[in-house]
């Protein structure tokens, strides 16, 4: 697959993207006794070319897009979009419990981000409830940026070059060096654009994968999700990310679909229509 022109390439995310990403849930009363990943993250994707980078290490390409994701997270925080959450519980495929939820977020002047709600319906999940690490992991890991300060946390495994639809990428797996404790990590694979050096796709899940609690309290676990970007005045800013996984308890399964939409990028004090 080739590149396309520069005006069709970056007014998308990846080819037929709008956006969306993923939180894990909860069983209430139940002990988890694992989850089957039905998450497709080869969607959209060539075949991996395992030869090694051209023109640079693959150090000296980590260090480049991590430079990049610095640069393009900074440029993020100036930006106010919209938030759209959508969680559902299915039985077989038809929907039977929804927890929906938009907000606006924004950054003040270190970083720190703010949401205010403008939508929330009264949830409808059936067998499961959100929690705080699962909003956390729609906060944090399905926005994520590699950025010059995660880098060190991680080890970062070249896997090759690939196609993903219209974008020519490198491949990193990615996984914690260490497992600090109350602390969580990424772990999965990243895509990066080989002309801008940043990230453009993410496929993982937040580690560690179970959270051991006291007895009698419930266990968590996480879900895989595919995120991409979309090209925003110059930076690849998150866009779209899902996940469908049917976790499995001893009672009984559920199949969930989480949704994340990631839209209306402005910058913060623009007028209205303008970037």
């Amino acid at each position: 697959m080739k590149r396309r022109g520069t005006r069709d390439r970056r007014a998308n995310v990846v080819r037929g993207r709008t956006g969306f990403v993923v939180a894990s849930v909860l069983m209430i009363g139940c002990a988890i006794t694992g989850a089957w990943a039905q998450t497709d993250c080869a969607e959209g994707n060539g075949v991996l070319d395992t030869a090694p980078p051209k023109d640079m290490t693959a150090q000296e390409l980590i260090q480049k897009f991590a430079a990049a994701e610095t640069k393009a997270k900074e440029a993020r925080n100036q930006y106010t979009f919209t938030q759209d959450v959508k969680v559902q519980t299915l039985n077989e495929k038809t929907v039977d419990g929804q927890f929906h939820e938009i907000a606006t977020v924004s950054f003040d002047g270190k970083g720190k981000r703010a949401e205010r709600v403008t939508f929330a319906e009264q949830s409808t999940l059936r067998g499961a409830q959100l929690t705080q690490a699962d909003m956390e992991d729609i906060h944090v890991f399905m926005q994520w940026f590699l950025t010059q300060e995660e880098v060190p946390q991680y080890k970062l495994t070249y896997a090759g070059q690939q196609h993903v639809d219209d974008l020519d990428t490198y491949v990193f797996h990615v996984e914690p060096k260490t497992l600090e404790k109350n602390k969580r990590y990424f772990q999965g694979r990243v895509w990066i654009d080989g002309r801008d050096f940043e990230v453009v796709k993410t496929c993982g899940k937040s580690v560690p994968d179970v959270i051991h609690v006291k007895k009698n309290q419930q266990a968590d676990i996480r879900t895989t999700f595919v995120s991409y970007r979309k090209f925003v005045d110059g930076q690849w800013f998150p866009a779209y990310a899902r996940v469908d996984d049917t976790l499995n308890f001893k009672v009984q399964a559920v199949h969930l679909r989480e949704i994340v939409k990631l839209t209306g990028y402005k910058k913060a004090g623009a007028p209205a229509g303008k970037p």
